[in-house]
């Protein structure tokens, strides 16, 4: 189940950036006095009482102003929160319940969301009377805190966790795999998912952009029964001229979220780019199965070595995916776009994939013996024994003497070893080290 996303909305200035901040342990979003400075959503993970969730921070929501920024963000949090599971609505205790609150208090009500309602800048116990008038909005007890000072979010975090079992038991179990056809624009994903359908369900144009939203289809095959989840292509912000182009954005990264497998497409006549980087690298951090499809093949001359060199090309620039299966494609004229869910159905089965202890041991135990880690800090790593607790992505831990006595050199190698072993190409793997007196 993909982790639940937390819109953190409401007026400009009431400490939203500073909350996000807080929350993400790191100063991500810009923090000023100044209304309207946080103009984009900014993402970042967070986790409470085992629980961990993406959360967005959002620019302030004036209803009656009509600035274009003020339109722009108003734009972007109502996509926020159409996304959401969970909203956590800020105000501010100090200035106090304003006409602009109820309004925004509307526009939640309308969305059937959990609201948390969070009074910020109650500083010092005097303050929390300030909070009980809130209690008009009529969207949920207030809970009192202090974003700059970090004071009452404990019980803010409770609340909003509360509400993830609830959203978790209204999520019908599905057997579909998730693919989410990522890239930047006009490279070709509607055009697949059309073939793979087997009809012209999505709009296909010249036009970059055609596609807004994150747009599912279903499809059933002898490999299975697959969800296909066509995104808005993301630009370059440098690029994005129409205010909409920036809406799509967190449709497409939750998109990745949920999804199983994320396919990047690239189209062969102009090969990877930094943009394509960026894109690929969300679902990199994720762990999610990763597949890199190369569109209009057709388009390209070659001979017998061309696919190989081209291969090794895209492998240099995405070297943080290496375990990413490859295949060369034309959306247009068919070129093996039947092996496109196959090969995706085998990257799923290895993201699903479940190691035994007894020969993971065995594996990890070879390893040492073939190459012994090194001396890091005045110690040597001891690894007393590995496990599997997870899967999608497959999660390791590895119990350790120190954890300081790790080397970068020597994990990636560990990582290696697992993966020729148990063939974990087309994933995303995790593994995490404890001190086995902390186990």
């Amino acid at each position: 189940m993909a982790k639940p996303i937390v819109a953190i909305v409401g007026r400009p200035n009431v400490g939203k950036s500073t909350l996000f901040n807080k929350l993400a342990g790191k100063r991500i979003s810009i923090v000023q006095d100044t209304p309207g400075v946080t103009r984009d959503r900014v993402y970042a993970e967070a986790e409470w009482l085992s629980h961990t969730f993406t959360m967005i921070d959002t620019g302030g929501i004036e209803p009656e102003n009509q600035d274009i920024i003020v339109k722009q963000m108003r734009r972007q949090a109502n996509i926020a929160i159409e996304t959401a599971d969970v909203i956590m609505f800020v105000v501010d205790g100090k200035e106090g319940l304003t006409a602009a609150d109820n309004e925004v208090a509307t526009m939640l009500r309308k969305s059937k969301k959990p609201v948390v309602l969070v009074v910020n800048k109650i500083d010092n116990l005097k303050d929390e009377e300030n909070a009980w008038e809130f209690y008009k909005l009529g969207i949920g007890d207030p809970v009192a805190i202090s974003a700059g000072l970090g004071k009452g979010l404990g019980d803010m975090l409770d609340m909003v966790v509360a509400h993830f079992d609830s959203i978790a038991s209204k999520e019908e179990e599905e057997e579909d795999i998730k693919i989410a056809m990522i890239g930047k624009p006009n490279v070709g994903k509607s055009s697949l998912i059309n073939r793979l359908l087997g009809e012209d369900r999505l709009i296909v144009s010249d036009i970059a952009g055609t596609t807004r939203d994150a747009i599912d289809s279903k499809v059933e095959t002898e490999f299975g029964k697959f969800t296909l989840i066509d995104t808005a292509g993301l630009r370059r912000k440098s690029k994005v001229k129409e205010e909409i182009e920036r809406y799509s954005v967190i449709r497409t990264l939750a998109a990745v979220e949920r999804a199983d497998v994320c396919i990047l497409m690239i189209d062969a006549t102009e090969g990877v780019t930094e943009q394509d980087e960026k894109i690929i690298g969300f679902a990199h951090e994720l762990n999610k199965a990763i597949m890199v499809i190369v569109n209009k093949w057709d388009l390209i001359e070659k001979d017998d070595k061309t696919m190989d060199v081209y291969k090794k090309d895209l492998q240099s620039k995405l070297k943080f995916i290496k375990y990413a299966k490859f295949l060369f494609i034309s959306a247009l004229t068919g070129q093996r776009a039947h092996k496109v869910l196959e090969v995706a159905k085998e990257c799923y089965d290895n993201y699903d994939k479940r190691v035994g202890t007894g020969v993971l041991n065995d594996v990890i135990s070879k390893a040492i013996l073939m190459k012994e880690p090194p001396i890091v800090a005045l110690k040597r790593l001891k690894i007393y024994y590995a496990t599997q607790v997870a899967t999608k992505p497959p999660k390791f831990v590895f119990f350790v003497n120190d954890v300081n006595a790790r080397h970068f050199s020597y994990e990636r190698y560990l990582e290696n070893q697992l993966r020729e072993s148990f063939d974990f190409s087309g994933t995303g793997i995790q593994i995490e080290y404890r001190e086995r007196k902390d186990s």
